[in-house]
């Protein structure tokens, strides 16, 4: 789909898209000062664990807005981080599967027509390993108690029992990363609050180091109606699943009648259906086009409020609601499934990455071929 034409925001229109869906920003005079003048530089990053899954549609699309609003923005591919999160990615998988979330990244960004070209990838071990890097989180080790560390990573890290050094170590480096990636601002999920309190407490009274902005999004519910995660196949789509496993998926998940509160469906039309339509819109306002129970014409929703609303009178209903979902998650995943089965070089990443390797359509077609063949063979 062709990108809309840009026009020229305003620094209120930029702020308000740069903070659109959050659910909380620390410092937001940090960036209303920095648009004033300049473009804001921020960076999310992610651990290189688990494969990325339809969640990462959130923050694509809080990229996506980023861009949109002239943000300079970096991904950090936190490999380091994985490795010392309860060694969910165990030091031989690092390269490899730092090299699968840049490529499939890479594909989800551009599945929701983010231009790469103003965008850097950046691996955590490129400079977290350097002597200064070393250097600074060792002084910065004694700044921060052991106490204040390990509650800063408390809803991250996997607990595995009592805390490990590596526990403590984890926000210490997240902190640096702001001043080692030199941005403004910070984006991650709620669950990181207490590593971006810990920064605004520390960073600049323990290191000199300047103050930075963060932003927050809230933790989208999986299918199940917990959190979304790649340890929980039943809670998650996957970016390479095909669209009948979608539609299965999709089909089975929680969405009770009326229930707002926990729903990953409706959390999924709020944070990526709803801005995606507003990206793709030439005049910048959201819409989504659904026919609703007992009407033969499309009503166009405009906003997250309506659909609620619409939920709640039963007249959006869960059948419709999965099957909107279904539709966008299925086109939005299209392309990146293409991408995926046209690349040798990823799929041999993949099998390298992870345990069970992923198998894609083509090869699963060339696979039935092959046998019908030999079957015939067989029957000559």
């Amino acid at each position: 789909m062709a990108s809309p034409a840009i026009r020229t925001l305003t620094v209120d229109e930029k702020f308000d898209l740069i903070t659109a869906n959050t659910q909380e920003v620390m410092r937001p005079d940090i960036i209303r000062d920095i648009l004033a003048v300049r473009p804001l530089e921020i960076f999310w990053g992610t651990a290189t664990t688990g494969r990325p899954h339809a969640a990462y549609f959130v923050p694509a699309i809080k990229i996506a807005q980023f861009l949109r609003a002239g943000c300079k923005v970096k991904v950090l591919l936190a490999d380091l981080h994985g490795f010392l999160d309860a060694d969910k990615s165990p030091e031989a998988t690092l390269e490899s599967r730092a090299q699968y979330y840049e490529r499939t990244i890479g594909a989800l960004l551009r599945a929701v027509d983010v231009d790469l070209d103003n965008l850097q990838f950046v691996r955590g071990s490129s400079y977290q390993l350097t002597p200064a890097f070393c250097r600074d989180l060792l002084r910065l080790s004694k700044r921060v108690s052991v106490h204040d560390a390990v509650k800063a990573s408390s809803e991250i890290v996997k607990s595995t029992g009592d805390p490990v050094m590596a526990d403590g170590i984890y926000p210490m480096m997240q902190l640096l990363d702001e001043e080692y990636l030199d941005v403004d601002a910070q984006f991650g999920g709620i669950d990181q609050r207490k590593t971006f309190a810990l920064a605004n407490d520390t960073i600049t009274k323990a290191m000199g180091f300047k103050t930075r902005a963060h932003l927050m999004n809230p933790m989208v519910p999986g299918l199940s109606g917990g959190k979304m995660s790649s340890s929980d196949p039943k809670s998650k789509v996957d970016l390479l699943d095909d669209p009948a496993t979608i539609q299965r998926k999709i089909g089975k998940a929680f969405c009770a009648p009326r229930l707002i509160e926990g729903n990953g469906i409706l959390a999924f039309i709020q944070h990526v259906l709803l801005p995606y339509s507003q990206l793709q819109s030439p005049d910048g306002k959201a819409s989504i086009s659904v026919v609703l129970k007992d009407q033969t014409e499309a009503t166009t929703l405009a906003s997250f409020g309506e659909v609620t609303a619409a939920y709640e009178a039963d007249q959006l209903t869960p059948q419709i609601a999965k099957k909107l979902v279904i539709e966008v998650l299925t086109r939005l995943t299209t392309s990146i499934r293409n991408e995926f089965d046209a690349d040798v070089e990823w799929q041999r990443i993949a099998g390298v990455a992870y345990s069970s390797p992923i198998a894609t359509s083509k090869r699963k077609e060339k696979q039935t071929r092959a046998n019908q063949k030999d079957r015939k063979a067989g029957q000559a």
